[in-house]
């Protein structure tokens, strides 16, 4: 498990992650705000925590893989390359416009970007394919794929988890981003599926359970997954469409929506607000253990039987005496004397 201050500084990151997310949509401009801002936690302890990335080369063939097969959330993406140096934050005001680098969906003409993604249902396709290429060629290195629960109605998706379960691709860790919300409404009145945690299991997959905004819960998640043979790992991360923002969360209407000017400064206080929590929650300090029950210290321990030669053999405990029955024994009579 990570220590306190990892810990502190990923929130932090995630907290970045959001500022540099609201920077990109701004004032009047659509974008993806609900299902980026759910991402925030899970991202920041995949780039600057878990995966193996080099700063000065995106290309680094060393380098872990990560794939956002929802990609229409790729503005939390953008938040974490840029925040690696890949590109300058200059490029946030040219988001989703000809004349900028970054499109509304992943392309691999961006740095740090894998594969181009956002046609939900096929990134566990490709990430399945990437982590057999990194084991033909003996490498270490791991991959990544985000999926939104929405997306799980894809039937691409639960072919790619049978071939993942079948070839025994270990070195790929499947997440969804499990926020209950699509475009249009609840993800449960769209396409529901009631049990997505038995419904990995059955297709052969290590299955873990999350809180996606509780960082030691993401972190020891990670770990846990990069240490399971033979079959790949699922982390299943309930989120809140829309974290981190007080008018966007749990909001369909914020998948992909404009802020008006009020939104935007509330949405500046909200993150203000965020980043005094991680300062306060940081600045406290650890419990006090209580003292042991004083009855228990003082107890004086049992004695222990001396062993060795010098031990005193035990006692042999003596037969127990028979009570005499109530009949009174027979009385032996002298034998009589020979006359002379």
């Amino acid at each position: 498990m990570s220590d306190k201050s990892t810990i502190t500084s990923l929130k932090k990151t995630a907290l970045q992650l959001r500022r540099n997310l609201l920077e990109m949509i701004g004032i009047g401009k659509v974008g993806h705000l609900g299902g980026s801002s759910s991402l925030a936690e899970i991202v920041a302890a995949l780039y600057f925590h878990k995966m193996k990335v080099n700063r000065n080369d995106p290309k680094d063939g060393n380098r872990d893989r990560f794939l956002l097969s929802k990609g229409h959330a790729v503005l939390i993406q953008y938040a974490a390359l840029a925040e690696l140096g890949y590109f300058p934050k200059s490029e946030f005001a040219q988001v989703k416009t000809l004349a900028g680098a970054l499109q509304g969906h992943p392309d691999m003409k961006t740095p740090g970007i894998e594969a181009v993604t956002g046609s939900l249902g096929q990134g566990l396709s490709v990430g399945v394919g990437m982590a057999l290429a990194l084991r033909l060629d003996k490498k270490p290195n791991r991959v990544y794929v985000i999926m939104g629960d929405g997306e799980l109605s894809e039937g691409q998706l639960w072919e790619a988890a049978m071939s993942a379960w079948k070839f025994k691709v270990d070195n790929l860790t499947g997440i969804v981003d499990c926020n209950k919300l699509q475009a249009t409404g609840p993800t449960r009145e769209i396409f529901e599926i009631p049990d997505i945690e038995k419904k990995w299991k059955a297709f052969g997959w290590n299955v873990i359970k999350i809180n996606g905004h509780k960082m030691e819960e993401i972190v020891a998640a990670l770990d846990k997954a990069e240490k399971v043979r033979g079959v790949p790992t699922v982390i299943i991360a309930n989120t809140v469409k829309g974290k981190g923002f007080s008018f966007a969360e749990g909001k369909a209407a914020f998948h992909n929506g404009s802020l008006t000017e009020e939104q935007f400064k509330q949405a500046q206080a909200d993150l203000d607000a965020m980043a005094a929590a991680i300062e306060k929650e940081a600045a406290k300090k650890p419990a006090a253990k209580k003292p042991a029950d004083k009855k228990a210290v003082n107890a004086k321990p049992a004695a222990k039987k001396q062993a060795g030669p010098a031990a005193k053999k035990p006692v042999a405990a003596k037969p127990a005496i028979k009570k005499p029955s109530g009949a009174k024994p027979a009385v032996k009579k002298p034998a009589a004397k020979k006359k002379g």
